[in-house]
């Protein structure tokens, strides 16, 4: 097998008003998934499963794309819907309907307030 036939990773620094986290971009053949890794938690697309987030007490919110406008890079999830957050991301202040940007600065925000603490 050559190199060209394995999947793609990338990732990236991405700087927002409140700091900086992590853009995850996987991307293989027939499949692709997008995340912004925060200290606090994730934001992310579709693929994220929120009972198991739930579950495990994550902060999760997640964007849906769609098979004309796939969610693939990090930076997709800027402008992007929130479908959907778990009980911890709800108590950061991040509701459905806000754009993933406003996401991932209140996830910055709960993280830096929990090391002022």
């Amino acid at each position: 097998m050559t190199d060209n036939r394995l999947p793609i990773h990338e990732t990236r620094k991405l700087t927002f008003e409140n700091g900086t986290a992590i853009g995850v971009s996987n991307r293989w053949q027939g499949g692709q998934y997008c995340s912004i890794l925060t200290e606090a938690g994730i934001v992310g697309c579709g693929i994220y499963d929120l009972d198991t987030a739930a579950e495990f007490g994550q902060a999760i919110a997640i964007a849906k794309g769609t098979p004309a406008k796939p969610l693939v890079e990090p930076e997709d999830l800027y402008e992007a819907n929130i479908v959907g957050v778990t009980t911890l991301a709800a108590g950061y202040g991040i509701e459905v309907g806000m754009t993933g940007r406003q996401a991932v600065e209140r996830m910055l925000q709960a993280a830096e307030s929990s090391s002022d603490q």
